[in-house]
């Protein structure tokens, strides 16, 4: 038994299953501490996003690398056929 199949078998949260969650979070942590509390968990969902934000640029950016054609630098510039210098 993993966890996602114990999780599914509730089904989704409604209306009421997150009254009775927001009543039991106002009980066990106070009015007072809930403030505090959703203010440190919107700083966390922030660095989350910029965290996550971060990952996706440089996965685009290897991606973007890997794609681009590399053209071998050569040494000498080459002459166009009915150019020669040898005249």
């Amino acid at each position: 038994m993993n966890t996602p199949s114990i999780l599914a078998a509730f089904g989704p949260l409604g209306t009421p299953e997150l009254i009775i969650i927001a009543i039991l979070v106002l009980v066990l942590f106070g009015a007072k501490k809930l403030p505090t509390f959703a203010r440190s968990l919107g700083k966390s969902m922030g660095e989350f996003k910029k965290a996550r934000e971060e990952f996706e640029h440089e996965l685009t950016q290897a991606q973007e690398e890997v794609e681009k054609p590399t053209i071998p630098a050569t040494a000498e510039k080459r002459q166009p056929v009915g150019a020669s210098k040898d005249v």
